[in-house]
């Protein structure tokens, strides 16, 4: 049985409420699909009398948000962003930083952590010696918070896009999962955030990692979120968003450059208004 509208209403009303993330019509699916194992959890007959449980029940409120906001995520996914920080952006932020001979990278909308993971490897192979570097994980699920702490996949996850010689090198088996090394953990540290709301106290970044996230928020709130993220990069900092999500026709406070076959942002100094289109770089 699909999911009664006024359920899906409902769900998609608290969503937004909460997170600013968009289920519009035609994701009934999706609902149903995330909301289904929690209802049998909670020993309801089917995700329609979970609902009703959810306008009531504050704990399992979240655990429904939880479940709703999980991203899609692998290791190294889509590859091409990961090339552009190994060839040109690390590069640069390493130029940059000689004073300090220290990295700072926040990885937004970090899911169960493999985007974190995934650079905290290529920062262990191209990292000059007697460098630090941390990595800043954040997403608006505790749930997967918690899951980027503990650094440990399933052999399903694990399947998906990571290298063998990763797998022997940076993991160690742990019953039926596989457990990210201790000095890869020792450089990522997680931090609840939700990007629609005012941010917490956060440093500046060299590099920005936030993508495949704006595509479930409305135009205003993208604008807002990259207007806040603007002020969190360093000067000739990166920000990197997914390969269907640009700042054109969002904001003219961020400036475009093709690195490779990504478009990497760079932050305009002393940016002027939201709204308009950004100037474009010449390509790297």
């Amino acid at each position: 049985m699909s999911i009664a509208e006024s359920s899906f209403h409902y769900v998609a009303d608290l969503v937004r409420r909460e997170t600013s993330m968009l289920y519009e019509q035609g994701k009934e699916y999706l609902v149903e699909a995330r909301l289904l194992p929690l209802a049998r959890e909670a020993g309801d007959s089917d995700v329609d009398v979970y609902v009703s449980r959810l306008m009531t029940d504050a704990a399992e409120r979240r655990k429904a948000i939880d479940a709703l906001t999980i991203n899609e995520t692998s290791w190294f996914r889509d590859n091409a962003p990961y090339q552009a920080f190994t060839d040109v952006l690390l590069p640069q932020a390493i130029a940059a930083r000689q004073a300090t001979r220290k990295i700072s990278i926040w990885s937004a909308a970090c899911s169960s952590g493999q985007e974190a993971y995934s650079l905290s490897m290529l920062l262990d192979q191209h990292l000059p010696l007697g460098w630090t570097a941390e990595i800043l994980a954040t997403d608006v699920s505790t749930a997967m918070l918690g899951r980027v702490k503990a650094g440990r996949y399933s052999q399903v996850e694990m399947n998906r896009g990571l290298p063998a010689t990763h797998l022997v090198r940076y993991f160690t088996r742990v019953g039926s999962e596989w457990e990210v090394s201790a000095d890869l953990r020792r450089i990522v540290t997680t931090q609840h955030l939700n990007l629609a709301t005012t941010f917490p106290p956060l440093p500046t970044f060299d590099i920005v990692f936030l993508r495949n996230v704006l595509i479930y928020f409305d135009l205003d709130t993208k604008r807002d979120i990259l207007r806040r993220v603007h002020a969190r990069v360093a000067p000739g900092g990166s920000l990197l968003l997914g390969s269907s999500e640009t700042t054109l026709d969002l904001t003219d406070s961020w400036e475009r450059e093709a690195v490779g076959r990504v478009q990497v942002h760079r932050p305009v100094p002393a940016a002027g208004a939201f709204g308009l289109t950004a100037p474009t770089r010449a390509a790297v």
